[in-house]
């Protein structure tokens, strides 16, 4: 029913495709117009609508080094750096 359509990015004058899937969703949703922005320009612009992220920095409670995190550490629970946090997602 639907087919990949290939429209211009009102930002940066690029060609993005816009898939048969995303006019499905779109049609789901009843969103009457179609992208007019590409995903790299529409990111940018919600980031740079949300502004600067604040990190805080704590002591890993596994292996004691630095964690720099986007939000304030509280003392009842366990904070961890990066790489502590994601090997214990793969445990």
């Amino acid at each position: 029913m639907y087919e990949d359509k290939t429209l211009v990015c009102k930002e940066c004058n690029e060609d993005f495709t816009f898939t048969a899937g995303e006019q499905e969703f779109y049609n789901e949703r009843g969103f009457q117009n179609e992208p007019q922005r590409c995903k790299t320009c529409r990111d940018s612009r919600k980031a740079a609508a949300r502004g600067p992220r604040e990190f805080f920095s704590t002591v890993c409670a596994d292996c004691g080094g630095e964690a720099k995190i986007p939000f304030e550490p509280k003392t009842d629970r366990p904070v961890y750096c990066s790489d502590c946090f994601a090997k214990s997602k793969e445990a």
